[in-house]
């Protein structure tokens, strides 16, 4: 199988290293250093599910020198959806599919309209995995996991044929009959974990032990859930209950990447998380005034990060 990894960070770097270990003909759509590091030294990754080293590898920073492609694997930001989507038209092949895996809800549906709803099927992936240097990922723990499923509903031969070879390359595969739940399932979650974890700058060791930011964190989480049941979307009654489950298993010197990009000085998620919510919120009718309170806090951090070349969107 051909795939074509749009974004060589920790998740496409992990994923489509294991891919192309397994046997798959993978390219990856890349810039600056990791683009050099690819070409130069190919892509080392570190697993507890194998530590390799992939070369030569294909890589470029121009689409029309990479497809067409059975499988296109968006793993950038989930800011850089928007600009990237444009310039993707030319990577699925005819009977290719789409897959992205950011966190947040609403890639795909950009990606839809930017490649054709046929092409674009729903995806969301559980792991913790970063990059260490240009050209060099790092996984940790046993969870990597990726779940799938078609954005009308259920699986489909083609989701089938994908799980498999995700499977072959030692990737655990969920194939959801709603995956747009599963989404906002991780939703809930994950902007929870980066925005109150951004705003406090504290572990998740520390946010979950103290009961005020534990119930910062809790309110954030039913907050995102009344939004996305306003909207329609079936989440389980139990969703953040489930969600602070997680929450308790993580090791506690954890932190979300949203909170480390932040935290760094650099453009992050808060517009496609925290500022997600609060325009999703208001689309439907819905009060959120943690998120409002969550964003306007880190508003500032992410205009000075962005710069005048990359204004807020």
């Amino acid at each position: 199988m051909r795939v074509i990894v749009v974004g060589a960070g920790g998740v496409g770097g992990l994923i489509g290293g294991l891919l192309a270990r397994a046997g798959n003909e993978v390219a990856f759509l890349a810039r600056g250093k990791t683009l050099a590091a690819l070409r130069e030294r190919g892509l080392e990754v570190q697993s507890p599910r194998g530590s390799f080293r992939v070369s030569p590898v294909e890589a470029s920073d121009d689409p029309a020198a990479l497809g067409p492609a059975e499988l296109v694997l968006v793993t950038v930001k989930g800011w850089q959806v928007r600009e990237v989507a444009p310039r993707l038209t030319r990577l699925p092949a005819p009977d290719g599919v789409v897959l992205p895996l950011e966190n947040g809800v609403e890639a795909a549906p950009t990606l839809a309209a930017a490649l054709g709803e046929a092409r674009v099927v729903g995806g969301l992936c559980h792991l913790f995995a970063w990059v260490e240097a240009p050209g060099v990922v790092k996984h940790v723990g046993e969870l990597l996991r990726v779940t799938m499923g078609e954005r009308r509903g259920g699986s489909s031969p083609r989701l089938e044929r994908l799980a498999a070879a995700l499977r072959e390359a030692k990737v655990d595969v969920v194939l959801s009959p709603d995956v747009e739940a599963a989404s906002w399932e991780k939703f809930l979650f994950i902007d929870a974990f980066g925005s109150v974890g951004a705003v406090t700058r504290a572990t998740v060791g520390q946010v979950r032990t103290l009961p005020e930011s534990r119930a910062l964190l809790r309110a954030a989480m039913e907050e995102t859930a009344a939004v996305g049941r306003a909207r329609g979307v079936r989440l389980p009654a139990d969703a953040v209950d489930k969600a602070l489950a997680l929450i308790a298993g993580i090791q506690p010197e954890s932190t979300a990447s949203m909170q480390r990009d932040i935290q760094a000085g650099r453009p992050s998620e808060l517009f496609d998380q925290t500022g997600a919510v609060v325009r999703l919120a208001a689309e439907a009718g819905v009060d959120a005034p943690v998120h409002r309170f969550l964003f306007a806090a880190l508003l500032p951090q992410e205009t000075a990060a962005r710069g005048p070349a990359r204004p807020v969107p």
